[in-house]
């Protein structure tokens, strides 16, 4: 209990108490158990089904996406007709009434890259029990694009669906700065990322202080547009949107600090498609699930 509340000893977030935070962390679920996720850098719930888990991993991995149970299951893996050059996030979504998955090859450690990309894929057909996924799956669009104000590294990329845009969070650079861009461009042209705001304050590193524990390893996007998550290597942060306000607005005010997920090095975060579950995978073989359930819900 001490180490916690040092813990939460940390300027520029709002601090809760477990019983009256919005989420509340449970014990963890899993472990991954699929092999090939040796350095998982991207999660995202199935938009069609509940009891599924969508995960990619870092650069120097094969183009795939692998499929996993809420409990850490093995369910298969499926390549993808792309290149892996830094693959950091990935987020489901729902557009025109057909399930997707965006791939973020948006990773630039050096602050380098001229463009970055993201693969749009529809969802793979999940596997009836006892069968594996059919692959390999092609990108319906890929959207190439570059920052308005010089290469950033990226590991935060989410989609709002309702609005049809994506959100991008710098990680290295101070403060975190957050950029738009369209879902669906009119073109296939290198789209321009517009910057929309920042987080103003420094993220909480924990005590004793987490190397890089403030920077932006992922994010996701409640389905009903309601309220932003970003996890780094010390916790998750979340940031509620009010109606009608917008992302830059909800990211300028201090987020709510959820309790630390105790991760080794979280690297994903993703919302369940009805919204009342969190949950944070790690880098690392065979990673548990951390899990946060919302307040008031059945465990």
């Amino acid at each position: 209990m001490i180490g916690r509340a040092l813990a939460f000893a940390t300027l520029g977030a709002v601090t809760l108490q477990a019983e009256e935070s919005p989420f509340v962390r449970q014990q963890p679920e899993g472990p991954l158990q699929c092999a090939a996720l040796g350095e998982a850098s991207g999660l995202a719930s199935s938009p069609t089904a509940k009891d599924f888990l969508w995960l990619i991993n870092d650069s120097g991995s094969p183009a795939a996406l692998h499929l996993a149970g809420c409990d850490g299951s093995n369910r298969g893996s499926v390549s993808l007709d792309a290149r892996n050059i830094d693959w950091e996030d990935l987020a489901s979504f729902v557009h025109d009434g057909k399930p997707y998955l965006l791939i973020a090859d948006a990773g630039d450690n050096m602050g380098k890259r001229a463009e970055c990309a993201l693969h749009i894929v529809p969802e793979p057909r999940l596997p009836e029990a006892g069968k594996q996924l059919a692959g390999p799956v092609k990108a319906a669009w890929t959207i190439r694009f570059r920052y308005e104000d010089g290469p950033r590294d990226c590991e935060s990329v989410a989609v709002d669906e309702k609005a049809g845009k994506i959100l991008l969070l710098s990680k290295r650079t101070t403060p975190p700065m957050l950029y738009e861009l369209p879902l669906k461009p009119g073109t296939g042209d290198v789209q321009v990322a517009k910057k929309i705001g920042e987080i103003p304050k420094s993220l909480p590193v924990g005590f004793p202080p987490i190397p890089f524990g403030s920077q932006p390893t992922s994010m996701d996007i409640c389905p009903d547009g309601s309220a932003a998550v970003v996890v780094t290597y010390f916790g998750a942060f979340l940031f509620p949107r009010k109606d009608g306000e917008t992302w830059g607005t909800a990211f300028s005010r201090p987020p709510v600090e959820l309790e630390p997920h105790r991760m080794r090095q979280a690297e994903a975060v993703a919302f369940s498609r009805d919204g009342s579950i969190l949950r944070v995978v790690s880098e690392g073989g065979k990673s548990p699930i951390a899990r946060y359930l919302r307040a008031g819900k059945e465990k």
